[in-house]
């Protein structure tokens, strides 16, 4: 083993195993492992509320595994790396990328800067099946089609890296002063998250158990099975993926070391959305405030802030949306059939510019990931790419009545119009007065009348959109 020192800064790589720059950085000499909580170079893009409480969980469980070594700081990067890395003579900078255009524009300047001081720097790719710079059209420029894109691109690349083990051995620098993750202090002082917390085991562990159970298990009818969400066949990996916890090869390998089926071959497709979203953000760095498609800008937005707040709270008086809003409000993550009918509700029906929403999701959900969530809402608004076009308009009492057609994802939610038959439950202000009576659902009073006519509000968004057309 060399000699050198080297700086691991962890980022969105919080796992020992199949840790491509702890791999390569353990090999050369002692490491001195560093989280820097950086709320500098974030701008609008600071973590959200549930963003904040994962992360806290997250480091604790890292630095558990690291043996109480993580050197966890709070500041900015570029202050806070070169003064220990003089502290320390420390010769070697490693990491995994990051792909936000604010992080990009921040590791660039303190890749300058530290090879200025002569230290070197070794990046790799921790974070994403495939470069965003290595998956292209033959003409060099970037895919705006998801089928295109995974098919052609992806499938047609060099297989993605293989796992790597978590290394045998560590050589662990001491920190001169005692650091604690509760100083950075990202849990709330209202303790509001403790129930969302009993959904989810946070690390590497919980992740890698996650993992596992919908290997053996979920991923037998995900392919159909993925659109009922009071079922069990999605994976709900995707806040450990976002946090590190877990690595897309590491799910790539374990679906595709089995023997291929549709549901393997589907849930493979779900992990190149997530190449697609990361690829769109990269070559799009303003996605998650910008319409792709520009002819969307001129779109007559309404600005009516009692509907955004109906939305958010699960008030709307459509079952469905709000089965989904308060899933998200009591988990901290939402199924994501019911994530495009709430979106599409928000959008189509309600009219509210699809930012509001991605801000919103943003703060409440702990897998709030920017390319995946700004592409997310663009599809559906109808302005990103490969966008749902703009008169495919979810219909919340159908899509309900088709996914979750015994109610049980409906009443877990929505308690208050639990003893509604199915036939109603989906649409209660259909039901007579006297199925309301035996149900003890007073609409205004125990559960909201519908905010909005879904066949007039339709039309309305069938005007508008088309009103966009260039």
């Amino acid at each position: 083993m060399h000699s050198n020192k080297t700086i691991l800064w962890f980022r969105n790589d919080l796992r020992l195993s199949d840790n491509p720059a702890l791999s390569s950085a353990v090999r050369t000499g002692t490491i001195l492992p560093v989280f820097v909580h950086d709320e500098t170079h974030a701008g609008d893009l600071k973590l959200g509320s549930a963003s904040r409480v994962w992360l806290h969980h997250s480091l604790q469980s890292l630095n558990k595994s690291l043996d109480g070594h993580l050197v966890v700081l709070s500041g900015d990067p570029l202050e806070l790396i070169p003064q220990l890395v003089a502290r320390y003579n420390i010769t070697q900078v490693c990491w995994n990328r990051q792909y936000e255009p604010w992080a990009i524009k921040r590791d660039t300047e303190l890749k300058t800067l530290l090879k200025e001081s002569g230290v070197m720097v070794d990046s790799h790719n921790g974070s994403l099946l495939w470069e965003p710079w290595d998956i292209h059209k033959a003409d060099k420029t970037p895919y705006r089609v998801f089928t295109p894109f995974f098919r052609k691109g992806c499938l047609n690349a060099p297989e993605p890296r293989k796992p790597l083990s978590k290394p045998l051995k560590m050589s662990i620098l001491e920190h001169q002063e005692p650091t604690s993750v509760d100083s950075l202090n990202l849990m709330p002082s209202i303790p509001w998250c403790e129930p969302l917390l009993g959904h989810w085991e946070i690390g590497e562990a919980g992740a890698k158990k996650r993992l596992n159970k919908f290997i053996v298990s979920g991923i037998k009818k995900y392919k159909e099975g993925r659109n009922f969400p009071a079922e069990t066949h999605v994976s709900s990996l995707s806040p450990h993926l976002h946090f590190g916890e877990l690595s897309p090869n590491q799910a790539w390998y374990e679906a595709r070391n089995r023997p291929m089926d549709e549901n393997i071959d589907h849930f493979c497709s779900e992990l190149g959305w997530r190449e697609f979203s990361h690829n769109l953000l990269f070559y799009n760095p303003d996605l998650p405030t910008t319409n792709l498609q520009k002819k969307f800008d001129k779109f007559p937005w309404s600005s009516d802030t009692d509907h955004l707040t109906a939305w958010q709270r699960g008030l709307t008086g459509i079952p469905f949306v709000d089965a989904g809003m308060r899933e998200l409000w009591a988990t901290g993550t939402m199924h994501n059939r019911v994530r495009m009918v709430v979106g599409s509700f928000l959008v189509k029906n309600l009219l509210l510019d699809w930012r509001h929403g991605e801000r919103w999701f943003w703060d409440c959900l702990f897998d709030a990931d920017l390319a995946n969530n700004s592409a997310g809402w663009q599809w559906v608004a109808g302005c990103g790419a490969d966008a749902a076009p703009y008169f495919r308009i979810f219909n919340p009492v159908t899509q309900g009545q088709k996914f979750d057609p015994s109610g049980a994802y409906i009443r877990q939610y929505i308690p208050e119009i639990a003893m509604l038959p199915n036939k109603y439950l989906c649409n209660p202000w259909e039901a007579p007065s006297d199925v309301l009576r035996s149900a003890e659902v007073t609409l205004g009073v125990t559960y909201p009348k519908p905010i909005i006519s879904l066949s007039n509000s339709r039309s309305l968004a069938l005007q508008a959109f088309a009103s966009t057309k260039e």
